[in-house]
């Protein structure tokens, strides 16, 4: 099956168009043109870091490339040559995590953010004349945050400000004018007043909790069309807003404070009440026209939102109660309704898309027909979820409900089949998309019906199955759903009484379980829809509901010494009560983060349960589960792909509108963590665990792609490649320590040089 040619047609065509009507764009629209994307393969690699690179950016005109390492050096490359121009070491005694260029400072300071939780900025003018690699005294040092610093971010214009996120909860303003050393002499770091967001009180477990724990900050990015505008994400599910105009001002952290009200939450919904302490947030980003946000996710995929919800179907916000909606069966609109709605959009798109109409919408039936046969055969279901998307994601408004309810359904039955992490998720919307579309056609209800079954929830399915049959009641399919679904009622319905007889015969015996050391750390994801599922679809969530561990670590002093230096090694001592046994709540001596202090808690009953938009795009393929640093970026000045790294040492490009994979490339040998577009040229920047920097240009004598299955020579099995990325979402062992005892593992005061090894490697 090949799927439609890219939607910014003919390079040579565009080339000509500037002669004939002058377009302020086309050199923006040129920058990242399919034809290029095809081309992309490596130029070369970077040598000169002695670690793996956590860092990459550009400087605003492209010019400079600037790295940072787990060597602790920050490299500053010229792009006309590739060429090693200078090698700063900076003095940070653990892994640099983050480097900017200060804009308006003619590239002449650097700032850099690392795992010693310190920020330092360097004057470039002061290595004149001096050797390649140079030791340089820091114009300014930052040491007010207590633990490592994640991510730096700098506005367009503004020569004297960077900020910086850190996983001790806080995001600072670092303003040159006001100083060049945080704290000041004689001062602890509590006392700095740079605190720009307190948000130690900030993590969410779901949409319907208030803030309580603290949120580690593990990104941040400012919009560079409204530099007002500020991201943040960390270790929750939510990304958060925030308008910098309406902050307090900045203050110090000797006091937890409640977290300021953001603009908004972004978060899938089918994400926003899991309850895991172990889903958290890698990166977050504005797109380069500032009205949309894309979220990489740790153990999870990457999602593109919209800014603003604007009452549009691809943009929703929604609450705490919203899924629930989405899976009953409400009042429906009527069809004749949604028909008119329709018509009219197709209308106001105007003449110039009424002629070519007809030539579009043959084309869209031709690709859900190649679609239905994917499906039928149950081969290739990647490009027939591909075609559906084509179809619905860059035609949806042109086409007619008919054409549209088949394509939901379609898709829908494709992603149940096909079973990938969270696809049943996706399925569900579809499908109410499509009930709503044709409240009398039973395909939907059948496949939601399928959904639930899916998600473990039998008596929802089966309410949908009896209505599919109700309206298909000849429907061979239909009613051997019905008859399977209450078959798995009765034996759920038995195997619960057996095991409510089983546990009173034992209480007889015993006051309570006996549970080992692994069934409480792991679980796995043996049935990935049942255990992905919110928290109110996981009713048998034992250890959720009767076991808390309280926690002790101590490290020894010779992990340095072990063989395979890149495990931890050390004891965990672990105390076991029941909840409402014991107040007692684990609180830091520092004051950092942690579970609030009584005075510090947020009000419960006052809290009123907020919303969050939705995704509008997903984009799957790829792989993060490994570091909690991996990028997922735009592309070009229109930002019209999307590309992040993965754990199988690749990188992914999708197009942004449709979510279809189109190009899949060897990165690095373990992992790719960071990807950077040149403002300007076709030339993308990589790093990850390898201690070089890749460089990639559209060079390749011939083009390839990943959709419509033609694949080049670099991806002839990129579906198996894609099959055991996924395979590893699904089958991941979940920790359920919380990701505070991680931390904490991870923020342990080791020795000098014993922390490289264990931040480099996958977690």
């Amino acid at each position: 099956m090949s799927l439609p040619n890219f939607s910014d047609g003919n390079v040579a065509d565009l080339l000509d168009s500037r002669n004939i009507r002058a377009r302020h764009d086309t050199d923006h629209r040129l920058q990242m043109h399919s034809s290029l994307i095809r081309r992309l393969s490596l130029e070369k690699e970077l040598e000169g870091h002695q670690g793996c690179v956590n860092a990459v950016a550009w400087n605003s005109d492209g010019s400079l490339l600037i790295s940072g390492s787990d060597d602790t050096q920050i490299n500053i490359w010229n792009y006309s040559g590739l060429k090693l121009l200078h090698s700063i070491e900076t003095g940070h005694s653990a892994n640099i995590f983050c480097t900017k260029f200060v804009p308006e400072t003619s590239d002449e300071l650097v700032a850099s953010g690392a795992g010693d939780a310190e920020v330092r900025l360097f004057n470039l003018s002061r290595l004149d004349g001096r050797s390649e690699e140079s030791a340089i005294v820091p114009s300014a040092l930052f040491q007010c945050h207590s633990r490592r610093v994640k991510k730096l971010a700098v506005e367009v214009g503004n020569p004297n400000v960077v900020w910086s996120a850190s996983e001790d909860g806080t995001l600072r303003q670092h303003d040159f004018r006001e100083g060049t050393s945080c704290p000041p002499a004689g001062s602890s770091r509590q006392e700095c007043r740079n605190v720009l967001l307190d948000l130690r009180s900030g993590a969410k477990k779901s949409l319907a909790d208030p803030p309580k724990q603290c949120l580690f900050l593990k990104s941040c990015d400012i919009s560079t069309t409204r530099p007002h505008l500020l991201l943040v994400g960390g270790s929750d599910a939510f990304a958060r807003l925030y308008d910098r105009r309406m902050l307090p001002p900045s203050s110090s952290c000797q006091k937890k404070t409640k977290p300021p009200q953001c603009v908004n939450y972004f978060c899938p919904m089918h994400l926003s009440d899991r309850g895991r302490s172990s889903l958290h947030l890698t990166h977050v980003t504005f797109s380069p026209n500032g009205e949309e946000v894309l979220l990489s996710y740790s153990g999870e995929h990457a999602y593109l939102m919209d800014l603003n919800s604007a009452g549009d179907d691809s943009c929703t916000k929604y609450s705490a109660e919203d899924f629930g909606k989405l899976i009953n069966l409400p009042p429906l609109p009527n069809r004749i309704e949604m028909q008119a709605s329709c018509s009219q959009k197709v209308v106001q798109n105007g003449s110039p898309r009424r002629s070519n109409i007809s030539t579009v919408l043959n084309k869209c039936h031709e690709t859900v027909k190649a679609a239905q046969k994917s499906l039928k055969e149950g081969t290739n279901l990647l490009y027939g979820i591909d075609a559906c998307n084509e179809v619905l994601d860059r035609h949806g408004s042109s086409i007619g409900l008919d054409l549209k309810y088949e394509c939901l359904c379609t898709r829908a039955a494709l992603l149940l089949k096909r079973k990938w992490k969270n696809d049943v998720y996706i399925a569900i919307r579809d499908c109410d998309k499509a009930r709503r579309i044709d409240p009398s056609s039973f395909k939907a209800y059948y496949h939601m019906s399928e959904s639930l079954t899916q998600l473990c929830k039998p008596k929802e399915a089966l309410e949908y199955a009896m209505l599919a049959k109700s309206l298909a009641p000849s429907n061979p399919d239909v009613t051997e759903r019905v008859e399977n679904i209450k078959e798995q009622l009765a034996a759920a319905e038995a195997e619960k009484s057996s095991k409510e007889n089983d546990k009173a015969s034992k209480s007889a015996v015993r006051p309570g379980r006996v549970r080992s050391l692994s069934d409480i750390l792991y679980r796995t994801d043996v049935n990935d829809a049942s255990q992905d599922g919110p928290r109110f679809e996981r009713d048998d969530s034992d250890y959720e509901e009767e076991v808390e561990l309280d926690f002790e670590t101590s490290i020894s002093g010779d992990e340095g010494n072990d063989i395979e230096s890149s495990i931890l090694r050390g004891n965990l001592n672990l105390r076991f009560h029941r909840r409402g046994d014991s107040g007692r709540e684990n609180t830091h001596a520092n004051g950092s983060c942690g579970s609030s202090s009584p005075s510090s808690h947020i009000d419960h009953i006052t809290y009123q349960p907020v919303a969050a938009i939705d995704m509008k795009q997903r984009y799957v393929g790829h792989c993060n589960v490994g570091t909690d640093i991996k990028q997922a970026s735009f592309l070009g000045q229109r930002g019209e792909y999307i590309a992040s790294g993965s754990d199988d040492g690749r990188w992914f490009i999708w197009e942004k509108k449709t979510g279809r994979l189109v190009k899949v490339l060897a990165g690095d040998e373990a992992v790719v963590n960071c990807v950077q577009c040149h403002p300007f040229d076709c030339t993308v920047a990589t790093s990850g665990i390898d201690s070089t920097i890749k460089i990639w240009t559209a060079q390749a004598q011939i083009p390839s792609t990943v959709g419509g299955g033609v694949a080049g020579p670099e991806t002839g099995d990129v579906l198996r490649i894609i099959e055991r990325n996924q395979n590893k979402l699904s089958r991941n062992r979940e920790v359920i320590l919380p990701l505070e005892l991680l931390e904490r593992f991870r923020m342990h005061e080791f020795a000098e040089g014993t922390l490289h090894p264990f931040e480099c490697a996958q977690t």
